[in-house]
């Protein structure tokens, strides 16, 4: 199987099974430096990425919003001078999907 980074996302219904917390601990070791945090219940990816100013973390904002309109699937993403946070989570089904992690390293490849 290719590294997440290399996977692509598949089409997600409203319908489609959560990960286990079994799954989610499994895919967490294939994305460093992403932590799972709970947002109303919801299990939520988060990681924040630092810059060395504004202009950097806004131009890694735009790579990542690009990077979503691609594949229909949308972040949290929080801009700040030197940071930007992104949270990754599947709206449809209110948890965590495969293609969350896929994202989310996809995301790191872009900001390390």
């Amino acid at each position: 199987m290719s590294a997440l980074h290399e996977q692509t996302c598949e089409a997600c219904s409203a319908d489609a099974a959560k990960l286990t917390k079994t799954e989610i601990d499994k895919h967490a070791t294939d994305v460093p430096g992403w932590t799972v945090k709970s947002v109303e219940g919801i299990p939520v990816l988060t990681r924040e990425f630092e810059f060395k100013n504004f202009a950097e973390a806004l131009t890694f904002t735009n790579q990542v919003g690009d990077l979503a309109e691609e594949v229909q699937h949308h972040p949290k993403i929080v801009t700040e001078y030197g940071k930007v946070t992104v949270d990754w989570w599947t709206h449809k089904i209110k948890g965590l999907h495969k293609n969350d992690f896929i994202m989310a390293a996809k995301t790191s490849k872009l900001g390390d």
